[in-house]
């Protein structure tokens, strides 16, 4: 849904300032919910503003530069790194925190395959223990 006009707005604060009516009653007349009036009134003392939020966050990815380049050595030289590995490693090494999520559809978009190595001749590959056969 698209965010309500500013001039909407400034009717409503106007309605608001000179005491026209309650809240519930300027929801009513300016045909907007409550909600809406109560959370633009407390943004409006709070701050002053009467625009609306930007909506939606920033999507662009926090992997780029040298940082994919850090994943990209990561993964080729350990192929069956977990993704919890990598995020931890990131974090550790360049101080900024990725989702699980965020480190998938990056590799995938760098081309970058992890094969899991779950056993070798029978034995866990991680832990070195034997797998019953």
């Amino acid at each position: 849904m698209a965010a309500y006009s500013i001039d909407l707005r400034k009717k409503i604060l106007s309605a608001w300032e000179n005491k026209e009516g309650s809240q519930r009653e300027l929801a009513k007349r300016f045909k907007v919910s409550l909600s809406f009036i109560r959370d633009f009134l407390r943004r409006y003392r709070a701050t002053g503003e009467i625009a609306a939020r930007p909506q939606g966050g920033d999507r662009r990815s926090k992997l780029k530069g040298q940082k994919s380049e850090l994943l990209k050595i990561m993964v080729t030289e350990q192929s069956d790194i977990y993704l919890r590995e990598i995020q931890a490693t990131i974090k550790e090494n360049e101080g900024i925190e990725v989702s699980i999520s965020s480190l998938s559809r990056t590799l995938n978009r760098l081309n970058l395959k992890r094969k899991k190595n779950l056993s070798i001749n029978g034995a866990n590959y991680r832990t070195g223990t034997r797998i019953a056969p």
